[in-house]
């Protein structure tokens, strides 16, 4: 009978689940989105929804008890000034569980977790990630634009130079020219020992 045992035990240690389970709520709420294993999406899932859940709270009280769990400071005041406004209206359900297949080393099935954003939010990331790509682009055409005037730059002084040195080969095509030199080789020649 399987009275009483509630969550899944990850085939871990208390402190190896607790330490895996903290890492995992604050890359979520650094990335905003992780891939990880169903079953450690669905554990980390209830840890990240009360954190967020204080943090719609915002008292002091709230933000000790995120900052006990929450491993960096940066995302903990992430947590409070951004992503806790997002979720005002809305009474639990932040986070979203996509599964997308199972990973080729040992067949174990991937999924994102990632928090639930509205269709203003998406969009405003859309236009964001469009406006960096074009500034982006932007930049790389200039940048290359630049190495081509400067190789017409150092071709134009090295013109003079390359009449001054002798031509590769030089030895070479004089001896073919005058029918003296070396003899062609018919055969391959043999490699080896």
């Amino acid at each position: 009978m399987r009275h009483r045992k509630d969550h899944r035990k990850l085939s871990r240690t208390h402190q190896h689940r607790r330490a895996l389970l903290r890492n995992l709520v604050t890359a979520l709420f650094q990335y905003e989105r992780i891939e990880t294993t169903v079953a450690k999406a669905k554990e980390a899932r209830r840890l990240a929804e009360r954190m967020i859940t204080f943090a719609k709270e915002g008292d002091v009280a709230a933000r000790r008890h995120v900052t006990r769990f929450v491993t960096k400071p940066e995302i903990v005041s992430k947590l409070f000034a951004t992503i806790a406004p997002w979720y005002t209206e809305r009474q639990g359900g932040y986070t979203r569980i996509v599964r997308i297949g199972h990973r080729l080393g040992d067949a174990g099935e991937t999924a994102y977790l990632e928090l639930v954003k509205s269709a203003e939010q998406k969009e405003k990331e859309r236009a964001d990630r469009i406006a960096a790509a074009e500034a982006k682009a932007l930049a790389e055409s200039g940048a290359k634009a630049e190495p081509k005037k400067k190789k017409k730059a150092d071709a134009e002084e090295a013109e003079p130079a390359a009449e001054a040195k002798p031509k590769r080969g030089a030895k070479k095509e004089k001896a073919a020219s005058t029918g003296g030199g070396a003899k062609q080789r018919r055969t391959q020649r043999k490699v080896g020992g």
